[in-house]
């Protein structure tokens, strides 16, 4: 699936210049390999792959970037220096293996937009192109492998959300706006993602999406709790993993506060996902992996939190994954990929896992 617009070759000549600056090197007293894209997944920023070299010191480096906005952008806007500074803030005080940030640069004259570096880790991630519950090394995983690799993830969630941060800490992921400063953060979030889907479909109704933004309303939290630093993004495709441990936790970009339900609900949906479209395949999948009942009993055990409204918070991840994959369809077509589908639904890939949410039979399976 196409992603980027972006000559590899000439942001590579541009890298090597900006590196030389940065390390305080002539241009060619710096080395940078050739960059490439990772290929199994990452289907919003730009992701480039390289290593640097200079005074006979060599470094693994991963930049992230903002996509050309001819690239039909998946999200409105991207903030990176507060994924760089969410990174940092993890990985410092809370103990999550986040990878060690390098540098950031807001000016966008170096490779067209905005971009930051990290220092890259080895391991292997769950893939979302071929799926791992499909084929691949978790499916290949002894039964003990995966009750690990699942128990230290959620253990991750549960280090990220019990973090003591101090107020001042979080004041990069509140609201600016007057108008939001006294607002429930749960509402925040979602009016939130109801601009982005406005923003991503414009003019063009999605009735399932609509129909789960009203049942939202229905299935409301009494008490959403206290808020927590949310990944946004939580779920095992996002982790490098080395013997079954997660030793880099990516993609930061939908970080925010929020309830501690936003992450499980995601990582709890997003197994279930590629589980349901593995199923639909005739195989078997990992149907013993990353079920409610269990992520939620381990992370009960590691927190002393009792996670509640599940339902809410899945249909919320499958509602928030229904406007992403809606969008990248776009982007799909606009790269001449895939048509137009004549039904607007059938954008949304998991449409029948929404409307069984929707009718209560997701729930009874």
């Amino acid at each position: 699936m196409r992603t980027s617009t972006r000559d590899l070759g000439e942001l590579r000549r541009r890298m090597r210049g900006w590196l030389a600056g940065r390390v305080g090197r002539a241009p060619g007293a710096v080395v940078v390999s050739e960059l490439s894209a990772p290929s199994g997944n990452g289907l919003s920023s730009e992701t480039l792959i390289f290593d640097s070299e200079w005074d006979g010191r060599r470094v693994g480096c991963v930049a992230r970037m903002a996509p050309a906005e001819d690239a039909v952008p998946v999200f409105p806007e991207y903030d990176l220096r507060k994924q760089y500074d969410v990174m940092r803030l993890v990985r410092e005080r809370a103990g999550v293996p986040a990878p060690r940030t390098l540098w950031y640069e807001p000016d966008p004259a170096h490779l067209g937009s905005p971009f930051f570096v990290m220092e890259r880790e080895e391991g292997l991630v769950p893939r979302d192109v071929m799926p791992y519950t499909i084929d691949g090394w978790l499916v290949e995983a002894a039964p003990h492998e995966l009750e690990r690799l699942q128990r230290l993830t959620v253990e991750v969630l549960a280090r990220l959300h019990d973090a003591p941060f101090a107020p001042e800490e979080l004041e990069f992921l509140r609201p600016s706006s007057a108008e939001s400063a006294g607002e429930c953060a749960l509402r925040r979030h979602v009016e939130d993602q109801r601009a982005y889907y406005e923003w991503a479909h414009g003019e063009r109704r999605i009735p399932v999406l609509e129909a789960a933004f009203a049942a939202l309303e229905d299935l409301w939290p009494d008490d959403p709790g206290p808020d927590v630093v949310s990944w946004g993004d939580a779920r095992i495709g996002n982790v490098i993993y080395r013997e079954f441990r997660p030793v880099a936790v990516l993609d930061w970009e939908m970080a925010s506060l929020g309830p501690r339900e936003i992450d499980l609900g995601w990582m709890i949906f997003l197994h279930r996902f590629f589980q349901d479209l593995t199923e639909g395949l005739g195989l078997p999948g990992l149907p013993g992996f990353m079920r409610r009942a269990d992520v939620c009993a381990q992370y009960r055990s590691l927190t002393g939190h009792e996670p509640r409204h599940m339902r809410f918070y899945e249909l919320y991840a499958a509602l928030r994954h229904g406007i992403i994959m809606a969008r990248v369809w776009q982007r799909r077509i606009h790269f001449g990929e895939q048509p137009m589908p004549d039904d607007p639904d059938d954008l949304v890939m998991h449409r029948a896992t929404i409307e069984a949410m929707l009718d209560g039979s997701y729930w009874r399976r």
